[in-house]
């Protein structure tokens, strides 16, 4: 319950969009950036499959990092 899937969108060292999924949306920092998170934010299959990526890749893996951090 802890854990947090984050995929940030970067161009020139600029994060430009970010998916949260604590948030369960994308956020947009950069005027280009908003308008990618609102096309992204309207489309229901990609929401899902971004809030699916926790399980798919934190919870599987979450066990390893956590063994090897220690």
């Amino acid at each position: 319950k802890d854990i947090e899937f984050i995929r940030s969108y970067y161009y020139n060292k600029l994060e430009l969009t970010r998916f949260s999924s604590s948030v369960g949306k994308y956020v947009g920092f950069t005027e280009y950036g908003v308008k990618n998170a609102a096309a992204w934010n309207n489309n229901p299959s990609e929401l899902s499959a971004m809030k699916a990526q926790k399980e798919v890749y934190c919870l599987n893996n979450i066990q390893i990092k956590y063994d090897n951090a220690l």
